[in-house]
């Protein structure tokens, strides 16, 4: 369905020269440094250069919710992504603040919100639907094999889209009443680790719901031992529409060379399904932020990523990654700007 080039190093040592011939001291720019490296691989041009940014939030609702694994019911997530047609929540307001574009896409939410158009004084929301949420995977497999493939080639098409329109960095967000349980089962699944160690407090749960939610995702893993046999497989027992189609995005972005940045705890469950899909889309890849949702350092050690920015957020929505694009943009932007020591006729500092 995908194809995907590795990112080439060939030309490492040219970009890291240029790096340090700025005027500064060797690494004083520290990770705008590799990242405007990682940038620099991707896009092979000697001016490099951020367009058309574009965030995609997706949205599902998932079956486990309904056994009380989190402080919001299932209903939240059609209120939330009404709130964010109206443009009223955080990410609305990060990316009108830094020049982002927003899409909504509805990948599975119980009741579709009919009728929305930018003319009501609202953003559109792009219908990508598997089905009226997910089941619940402590019971049953979260979708079919096929429902995968499909979200997969929904979240293609969506990403081919703004392609065409220019984009060459996206933003990836979530909204899901109970998205972080089945991030959780996933990140369990795809490290070979107990639900103990991944499970964690997500809106803010109490004790009592963690302890619950800790069972149900060990019950999911338990449920589903013998069919999690491959990433597709994984994903269909105990992903979310919005994951899935969060992980094809990324795989899609890669294959048009297109950076993606990566937000917290669920998006970067997709990014761990992506990556074990096809390792070479890792290349196209730039974390925002570290969530402090219970096990995401740990999925970060294993992609070997550092993230740019440590805020203590968990929110969702694509936060964390709207508000990493100004360094994204000074990464890009001291690349192509700041004189070298011989332009600005300065002694180089060694």
């Amino acid at each position: 369905m995908f194809t995907i080039e590795a990112v080439s190093d060939q030309f490492d040592q040219q970009i890291q020269q240029r790096i340090d011939d700025k005027t500064k001291p060797l690494g004083a720019l520290g990770r705008l440094e590799s990242l405007a490296l990682t940038i620099a691989r991707v896009q092979g041009k000697e001016t490099l250069e951020i367009t058309r940014p574009t965030m995609l939030v997706f949205a599902g609702d998932h079956g486990i919710a309904a056994s009380g694994v989190s402080i919001a019911p299932s209903e939240v997530t059609a209120q939330m992504l009404l709130n964010f047609a109206r443009g009223g929540a955080a990410i609305n307001v990060f990316c009108r603040q830094l020049g982002w574009e927003l899409e909504l896409i509805d990948c599975g939410i119980l009741q579709p919100l009919e009728g929305l158009k930018p003319g009501d004084g609202g953003k559109e929301i792009v219908n990508c639907r598997l089905g009226a949420g997910t089941n619940p995977i402590h019971r049953q497999a979260a979708m079919t094999l096929g429902a995968v493939h499909q979200g997969f080639e929904l979240a293609k098409g969506r990403v081919v889209h703004h392609h065409s329109l220019g984009c060459n960095l996206l933003g990836l967000g979530d909204m899901g009443i109970g998205n972080s349980s089945s991030a959780a089962a996933l990140m369990a699944a795809m490290l070979g680790l107990e639900a103990g160690d991944c499970v964690g407090r997500g809106t803010g749960i109490d004790a009592a719901t963690l302890k619950r939610k800790t069972m149900l995702v060990e019950q999911a893993l338990v449920q589903h031992h013998d069919e999690l046999t491959d990433t597709y497989n994984k994903l269909a027992c105990l992903g979310g529409f919005e994951i899935v189609q969060m992980t094809g995005a990324i795989l899609a972005a890669a294959e048009l060379r297109m950076l993606v940045l990566i937000d917290g705890f669920i998006a970067t469950a997709a990014a761990l399904c992506a990556v074990d899909l096809m390792p070479a889309c890792r290349d196209y890849l730039v974390f925002a932020h570290a969530s402090a949702e219970r096990g995401h350092q740990r999925m970060l050690q294993h992609l070997k990523a550092e993230p740019l920015l440590d805020l203590g957020m968990r929110l969702g929505e694509g936060s964390g990654a709207a508000l990493a694009l100004p360094l994204v943009q000074a990464a890009v932007n001291f690349y192509n700007d700041m004189a070298s020591f011989a332009e600005a006729g300065v002694n180089k500092v060694v």
